[in-house]
């Protein structure tokens, strides 16, 4: 997804009341507002594959999973952001109807529009959610996934999985089939 700048700077409040009127989705980023524009088909595809194969993975557990119509708030940000696929385990954010705040794994499917900006500043303020223990880029055309783990000793560790190898999501205890993940692509 490309980002451009849009209205004035705002509240987060105001931003949740604004957006809510809005035909598309924004990201918001310590009063700045980005609009979200649309994505490929396979960005959406690798998306609701993943989606589908987590959903069913996680049935019984206390986490849910959620794609790119639902926010996150990172406090510590000032910021609500739009991840392609998200998973949170929180009984707070269970209760949660706009966004959620504890996510566990962050999946972003990127773009050349968007991967820049995925693994560096986004990367940077996603690493400030406490409850953050993974965060996968996926890239649906180069079919690579870049998988990074936060380790006991508070460092971040990338893992990756190349062409038709295993994809492992370790917060949430998956092994998934490139296969599965990249079918229809």
């Amino acid at each position: 997804m490309a980002y451009a700048a849009t209205v004035e700077p705002m509240t987060a409040d105001d931003f949740l009341s604004w957006e809510s009127k809005q035909p598309i989705r924004h990201e918001f980023i310590d009063g700045e507002i980005f609009a979200m524009v649309g994505v490929t088909r396979q960005h959406a595809t690798v998306v609701g594959n993943l989606s589908v194969v987590l959903k069913q993975h996680l049935k019984g557990t206390p986490c849910r999973v959620y794609m790119a119509d639902m926010k996150v708030k990172l406090q510590t940000a000032n910021a609500f952001f739009y991840p392609d696929v998200f998973v949170t385990c929180s009984e707070k954010d269970h209760q949660a109807e706009l966004f959620m705040s504890e996510p566990r794994l962050i999946v972003e499917v990127l773009s050349e529009s968007t991967e820049a900006y995925d693994r560096g500043d986004k990367f940077e303020k996603y690493r400030q959610f406490a409850s953050l223990q993974e965060y996968v880029l996926i890239n649906p055309i180069k079919r690579k996934v870049d998988s990074f783990r936060l380790d006991n000793t508070g460092h971040w560790v990338l893992y990756e999985f190349d062409g038709d190898a295993p994809i492992e999501f370790d917060s949430v205890g998956l092994m998934l089939d490139s296969a599965v993940l990249y079918e229809d692509v």
